[in-house]
């Protein structure tokens, strides 16, 4: 196509993309206090074991409120909205591949979304209970002598480490991908990510103490998944990489 319906279809891609982005704010909005409550749930159940029947979260700020629930319903509209505007990108670059690279890039495009919500899932559904458990214990009961030490999380702050971990690990969960993909266009090698398994091993102890809070808990169950996916990498990219059969076409020799 010309360069103009190039940008006419762009245009109407990137339109459709944000109208998807639009509602899904709006209802992410709507629902933000549900939502809100729904990352919050893992600390309330662990301060319900603390005997924590009237703890509470609370802000400082006047607009702290509502633009922690602007934070949400961006964040969840950014969830919600990303198979539309996914889809809209394949849609505007898959005239341009051959039916080869298609074949090539589908697998991608499918794992990408599902480890990303994996390593979500781990973070909420295992990571934080944990951590949380970790922080509360340093409070110092009334008893204990002296002023009493209580946790009273604040809900923009609480939102921030949340989606830090959420995101720190979703990301995280894309080493595979981008693993794989590097191998396939001949970045990496197979044999390299094999002979660089323990420098890589201790990259991701570093990187996982940079990207969670500075607790032993959260570092280990971010490095271990990661170490993981490594050596699925390495299968992966082996699977990818695998040079087809060649096959024998030789003449036989004349037979007298």
């Amino acid at each position: 196509m010309p360069l103009i319906e190039h940008l006419l279809e762009l245009r109407t891609r990137l339109m459709w993309s944000m109208g998807a982005f639009i509602m899904a704010f709006a209802v992410c909005y709507y629902f933000s206090t549900q939502i809100y409550g729904f990352l919050a749930r893992p600390l309330a159940n662990v301060l319900m074991e603390h005997g924590g029947g009237d703890r509470r979260m609370i802000f400082t700020a006047l607009y702290e409120a509502f633009f922690t629930y602007l934070k949400v319903a961006f964040f969840g509209a950014v969830f919600f909205s990303f198979p539309v505007w996914a889809t809209q990108l394949w849609l505007f670059i898959a005239p341009g591949l051959y039916r080869s690279e298609k074949r090539a890039i589908a697998p991608f495009l499918v794992a990408s979304p599902v480890l990303f919500t994996m390593g979500a899932a781990l973070a909420y559904y295992f990571i934080f209970p944990l951590a949380w458990r970790f922080f509360i214990s340093f409070e110092t009961p009334t008893g204990a002598g002296g002023i009493p030490v209580q946790l009273e999380a604040k809900v923009s702050e609480y939102l921030s480490l949340v989606m830090h971990m959420i995101l720190a690990f979703g990301i995280a969960f894309q080493l595979p991908v981008a693993l794989t993909l590097m191998a396939k266009v001949g970045i990496v090698s197979v044999d390299g990510l094999k002979k660089g398994r323990r420098y890589a091993i201790v990259g991701m102890f570093v990187a996982a103490a940079v990207l969670t809070p500075p607790d032993v808990i959260s570092q280990v169950g971010l490095a271990v998944p990661l170490i993981i996916l490594y050596e699925l990498s390495i299968i992966a990219a082996g699977w990818m990489t695998r040079s087809p059969k060649p096959t024998n076409t030789a003449t036989p020799p004349a037979t007298t």
